[in-house]
């Protein structure tokens, strides 16, 4: 399973019509929500907003009026072929005047996903997880040492300190369990 390093944006104009395709990695369903409105607040005046996404391996595809599967499916069917994971990709179409016809339509929104896909960098997905941790004030540079390629989101001191950090599935650094009081996953 893989999912991209960095959104990415392509763009052609076949036939008089325009076509801007854009892809982002997503983690959860109201990131797409939320991306989704921002593009037709941005491209109001656009022809179809088509898209598809892959979560967690839910999976949808969505035409925008374009004629039944001929946009939504092409764009998933390229997800899927690059076995991407945590990923939206939306084409965005100004109609140019000139009818594609249906393999037409295929053809420029596969296309339209296989040039952003290809500009972009894809990377192996490796999921994060989230652990908090407890431990003594005498502790705290050794645990700082372990986690220091780690993403600290969280720290308290109070009696104890406790840290939030991100590791990713398989890579928990094991040492850290001689130095804690306490574990939890978040």
């Amino acid at each position: 399973m893989f999912t991209i390093k960095n959104n990415e944006e392509s763009n052609f104009i076949i036939k008089n019509s325009k076509f801007i395709s854009k892809i982002y990695k997503v983690e959860k369903v109201s990131d797409v929500k939320n991306i989704l409105n921002s593009l037709k607040e941005e491209y109001k005046d656009a022809t179809h907003i088509c898209y598809a996404y892959i979560i967690n391996n839910d999976k949808k595809a969505f035409d925008d009026n374009e004629p039944s599967k001929t946009a939504g499916m092409p764009i998933l069917n390229i997800l899927e072929k690059n076995d991407l994971n945590f990923v939206l990709l939306v084409v965005i179409r100004y109609f140019g005047g000139i009818k594609l016809g249906a393999n037409g339509l295929v053809r420029a929104y596969l296309k339209a996903s296989k040039d952003v896909v290809d500009k972009t960098s894809i990377i192996p997905y490796a999921k994060e997880n989230k652990m908090q941790i407890e431990f003594s004030y005498d502790k705290q540079k050794e645990i700082n040492y372990i986690l220091k390629d780690h993403n600290i989101t969280y720290k308290e001191y109070d009696e104890n300190i406790i840290y939030e950090f991100m590791y990713k599935d398989g890579k928990y650094p094991k040492e850290l369990d001689k130095y804690i009081i306490r574990k939890k996953d978040l």
